[in-house]
């Protein structure tokens, strides 16, 4: 389930990558599009915290899901 809520989360963080430069290049609002950029880095790196190896070699997500068994 977990891995399903991160692919959605990459998936919005795409989209938002997206829809900040249609909107900066359509209207020229650039701080609205500044905001979208900087909320899609936000989930970019939440996702790199959960699937990123730590020292010991294993990602949190791996202790989360060995956890649930």
């Amino acid at each position: 389930m977990l891995d399903f809520v991160l692919s959605v989360v990459v998936l919005a963080a795409i989209l938002l990558f997206l829809g900040a430069f249609l909107l900066w290049k359509r209207t020229g609002n650039s701080k609205n599009a500044m905001l979208m950029v900087i909320l899609a880095l936000v989930a970019l790196v939440n996702v790199a915290i959960w699937t990123v190896p730590t020292a010991d070699g294993e990602a949190p997500l791996d202790k989360v899901e060995r956890g649930s068994r």
